[in-house]
């Protein structure tokens, strides 16, 4: 390596991606079911005060009952017409597929993918999935990715979600897969040393994410925010290790990416969680 490489990666290395915060203002929240009357009514009354936290006096509260729409086009056109800040609603509305693991149900396939607004998505009323400690408050919220350095919506989000005192995980999962494919190319190369590639690229892929947090806590002292950050940075298998983590932690609301502007289908590993973790509410962006 020439000296003006080394001084490229020394600089590079120094270049750390730090937390731009931004105040989360939610002013329209539009509770969506396919419930009727004094059900719908007691829904709403016990979202409000799941997500009290982004509730104040200037929150609008909206409704959109079973009996006001029978498609995926009418529940389309009324989030249009509402134009809400965030969707409040459960998988497999109108369906009695929630018997089943296999999906969201197509009004959530669609809502998800075909609106900007993000979506908490609650367990279906009827399933009795939810675990015990959910659906009361966000004390313990967590924000999973694999590409947390730099997310700063998502980590918003995560902050804005999180009830005053309570612990905000920032989360990322560094693909075992992958690092060890690419591993496996390194090894067949014998210019590269296996073992010190091993060791040198583990430590600077979990660097990235490391220092992001810690500029995520630097920014949350300055704005004097009364959260606790949770720091968990780890190689693994990601499925696996999101279940684990979300059970560990008891978490009350999980947040993640959706929406990915190269395709239609959903972000990367989200609809897999999102179809396995029916027991815990997700804000999915």
């Amino acid at each position: 390596m020439t000296k003006l490489d080394q001084f490229q990666s020394m600089f590079l290395s120094a270049d750390k991606t730090a937390l731009r915060y931004k105040k989360l203002a939610v002013k329209h929240v539009l509770v969506v079911s396919d419930l009727d009357g004094d059900a719908a009514a007691e829904l709403s009354k016990r979202v409000r005060t799941f997500i009290s936290v982004v509730d104040d006096e200037s929150t609008q509260w909206a409704r959109l009952d079973g009996g006001t729409f029978s498609s995926v086009k009418q529940l389309l056109d009324n989030v249009d017409k509402q134009a809400p800040d965030l969707i409040v609603t459960y998988r497999h509305l109108h369906s009695s597929a929630w018997r089943w693991p296999h999906s969201l149900g197509e009004y959530l396939d669609v809502l998800t993918q075909a609106t900007r607004v993000p979506v908490i998505v609650l367990p279906h009323p009827d399933a009795a999935r939810a675990l015990p400690h959910t659906l009361k408050n966000t004390d313990r919220v967590m924000a999973i990715t694999d590409h947390l350095s730099g997310d700063d919506r998502l980590v918003n989000y995560a902050l804005g979600f999180t009830q005053p005192g309570g612990s905000c995980w920032l989360t990322h999962v560094e693909p075992m897969s992958v690092f060890d494919y690419y591993l496996d190319v390194i090894s067949k190369i014998p210019e590269i040393g296996t073992e010190s590639a091993h060791e040198l690229i583990e430590r600077q892929l979990l660097k990235g994410p490391r220092d992001y947090i810690e500029s995520c806590r630097r920014e949350i002292a300055e704005q004097h925010l009364s959260c606790e950050i949770g720091e968990i940075v780890i190689m693994g298998r990601r499925l696996g290790e999101y279940h684990r983590l979300i059970n560990e932690h008891r978490v009350d609301l999980l947040v993640l990416n959706t929406m990915d502007d190269d395709q239609l289908a959903m972000h990367g590993l989200a609809y897999p969680l999102a179809v396995e973790l029916r027991q815990t509410p997700l804000l999915m962006l």
